[in-house]
């Protein structure tokens, strides 16, 4: 099944130390332009976001970012160096014992204030990076979904186009011979207004040329061929979006060519409306990944 290039995906899970955000949207783009908006804590996970990505999609432009909201009691928590307090306590002895009655009281809070004594806990960094990581691969999952949904979309409008086109093709064909059979009648009806006479079998030559010069089958073939080619590779996900464009552009050539060649109003009439359809599905195929 197709999908498309746009799409938007949001996770969020929360954690003892906070509240990770993962926040991913997509535009069609020629090739995959992935860029990702990190805290300063997660920056060095960047090379493992590009690469889940590029196993994940193709094409388009993604914009990927992530947001933090630490927990208080995590961003605060202490721990207590008991070992610089032991030193600082036995410091703090010698000094009363040789200031004597003039030493001042030293309390718990004099000491928690010395430098080194109170040190913040260190969150563990392999576990953050992982909980990121983890609900990126989450969030990129939604992202397809998304995006599937979308080509869904996306494929039946095609398909529609593509039947109107298949309809466009068979009134013409079943047309034509009543189209030069007129034109054959039209070259008659002209020779004999102008009081000219020709060889019977020139006169045949004159309409087998006319007749050459507004045969289309070939144009309604092959306009036949590239209907039936887009619907299959509709079923295809390799290189899907290029491949489908390919066939527009084959498409549209056949219908220039079939109103290069139209010969009455009817058969330009309907190579208007085939190049319109052409033209709507286009502009669908380039949002195809």
């Amino acid at each position: 099944m197709p999908r498309s290039m746009t799409g938007f995906a949001r996770r969020e899970a929360k954690l003892p130390w906070g509240t990770l955000v993962w926040e991913i949207r997509s535009v069609n783009h020629r090739y995959l332009e992935p860029s990702f908006r990190l805290p300063e804590d997660f920056r060095e996970i960047e090379p493992h976001l590009r690469d889940a990505m590029r196993k994940a999609l193709q094409r388009g432009k993604v914009e990927a970012s992530l947001s933090v909201q630490w927990e208080q009691e995590a961003e605060s928590e202490l721990g207590i160096n008991l070992h610089k307090i032991a030193q600082l306590t036995k410091a703090a002895q010698q000094i009363n014992g040789l200031l004597g009655s003039v030493a001042a009281p030293v309390n718990a809070l004099d000491i928690l204030r010395w430098p080194g004594v109170i040190q913040k806990q260190e969150l563990d960094r392999e576990q953050m990076h992982k909980a990121a990581l983890d609900l990126f691969e989450s969030a990129l999952e939604g992202l397809i979904e998304h995006r599937s949904r979308e080509g869904a979309e996306l494929e039946q409008l095609i398909i529609n186009r593509l039947t109107s086109v298949s309809t466009q093709v068979a009134n013409v064909r079943a047309r034509m011979p009543e189209i030069l059979a007129a034109q054959r009648e039209k070259l008659q009806t002209k020779l004999a207004a102008l009081q000219i006479e020709l060889d019977p079998e020139r006169l045949e030559q004159e309409i087998v040329l006319l007749a050459q010069k507004a045969d289309v089958d070939e144009e309604l073939d092959r306009l036949d061929t590239h209907v039936i080619e887009v619907k299959r590779s509709l079923k295809q996900t390799d290189s899907l979006g290029r491949r489908l464009d390919f066939l527009m552009q084959e498409l549209n050539r056949e219908a220039n060519t079939l109103s290069s060649k139209s010969v009455v109003s009817d058969t330009t009439q309907a190579a208007v409306e085939l190049k319109v359809l052409i033209e709507q599905m286009r502009e669908q195929v380039q949002n195809i990944e």
